[in-house]
């Protein structure tokens, strides 16, 4: 498909790609325009993130929330390091403040483990998240919402970023403490690099998407 085609452009879903919010449709229009002869979808966060909310998330949101509090039964801030001390400290840092500022907004306490063994969070913390994701109703926001949460490892980074108590930035950091600590200790791995380079674009397009571009 060549970007001079006069075609409008549909999503796979053959749904109009148009969005009403002005960043959203702005970041839109330029990875568009910033195509060559051909269209190259992996270049193309905000477009997928736009489709992924067209096709799948309109319709269905009730189900994406539901899987956002899934991802808050095995949330990334409840697994705690046993060692080295240095990164208990970091996770403490940096996760505490979003733990409290949940419990704060949600009216329940998340339950923290050590290690990867798995911990059943409270029924009353995930009913709580549930509702709180049901004042969520646009598609767009939902999707955003969604993936931030997928690419953090964390439903309540995600909804801190979406509630304005963390800067999108603080959430990616945050997100990544474990990854930052082994790099610090063994250096830096090209490929895991780019990696979370593709990971951050793709970010970087749920935070237009929830309205927070500007914090990046």
């Amino acid at each position: 498909m060549s970007r001079d085609d006069p075609v409008a452009a549909l999503s796979p879903g053959r749904n109009a790609l148009a969005v009403s919010e002005r960043a959203l449709a702005e970041a839109l229009c330029a990875e568009w325009q910033a195509q060559g002869e051909h269209i190259d979808p992996a270049a193309m966060p905000v477009t997928r993130l736009v489709n992924t909310a067209l096709d799948g998330v309109t319709g269905a949101e009730a189900a994406i929330c539901a899987d956002i509090v899934a991802y808050s039964g095995s949330d990334l801030l409840c697994y705690r390091a046993g060692e080295p001390q240095g990164l208990i400290e970091q996770q403490g840092a940096l996760w505490d403040p979003v733990l409290a500022w949940a419990e704060r907004l949600l009216g329940v306490r998340f339950a923290l483990a050590e290690g990867i063994v798995h911990v059943e969070q409270p029924r009353e913390a995930l009913s709580a998240m549930e509702s709180k994701l049901a004042t969520y109703t646009d598609p767009f926001t939902l999707a955003g919402l969604s993936m931030a949460t997928s690419l953090t490892g964390s439903a309540l980074l995600a909804l801190a970023v979406a509630e304005g108590f963390l800067a999108p930035d603080e959430a990616w950091r945050a997100a990544h403490v474990d990854e930052d600590w082994n790099i610090a200790q063994w250096g830096e791995d090209a490929e895991a690099t780019a990696r979370r380079a593709d990971r951050y674009r793709d970010f970087s397009a749920a935070m237009i998407a929830l309205g927070r571009s500007r914090s990046l």
